[in-house]
């Protein structure tokens, strides 16, 4: 069955043979959310060195790739089905960008297609601020704000491909750019 893409399709092709790549293998001590913070640290401090000719620019930098390496790390692991991760990184053209690549269960998926379609609906800062209206009086979990701040507030373009496999789970790979400062050393 051939994937399904939300969002922009162009940055589901766009190759990061020439990035960095990392796997959070599962295994006995089981992927946490101590995983996503401390490899989120670990990507943003790799990608920013680029930029460190400028104090300003190395810490735009270090911020904006450790805050969407963070959200989308912490999502992966959050709603995945056991295996490992895929994680890969570079910049290209400007613009940070960062694929992960696990597995969900069918009915993860189909919440998070709801919440895709959602987006196409409205702009994503007024989606933002109906979110923090309904978390502010609701106590369900899985709400989208860092996916809708990322959006709204880092101007994330981004791309969701769901793709079937034989093990009746979807492979979601999400990948996410945003724009780094101008940098005369790049």
């Amino acid at each position: 069955m051939a994937p399904k893409i939300y969002g922009i399709e162009s940055l589901a092709d766009i190759s990061l043979d020439s990035g960095a790549r990392l796997t959070l293998s599962d295994g006995p001590l089981q992927l946490g959310w101590k995983h996503s913070g401390m490899t989120s640290d670990f990507i943003a401090e790799i990608m920013a060195l680029p930029y460190s000719r400028s104090r300003k620019d190395y810490l735009q930098a270090h911020h904006d790739i450790g805050y969407l390496s963070n959200e989308l790390i912490e999502n992966a692991v959050k709603f995945r089905q056991p295996g490992d991760i895929l994680i890969e990184a570079g910049i290209i053209d400007g613009s940070f960008l960062l694929r992960v690549k696990n597995a969900l269960d069918s009915g993860t998926a189909s919440r998070l297609q709801q919440l895709l379609h959602r987006l196409q609906s409205k702009e994503p800062g007024l989606l933002l601020l109906e979110q923090i209206e309904i978390n502010a009086i609701s106590s369900e979990s899985g709400s989208g704000l860092g996916l809708l701040t990322l959006l709204s507030d880092y101007d994330a373009r981004m791309a969701w491909t769901f793709q079937e496999n034989k093990d009746e789970h979807i492979i979601l790979t999400t990948t996410a750019a945003v724009a780094m400062p101008p940098s005369s050393n790049l």
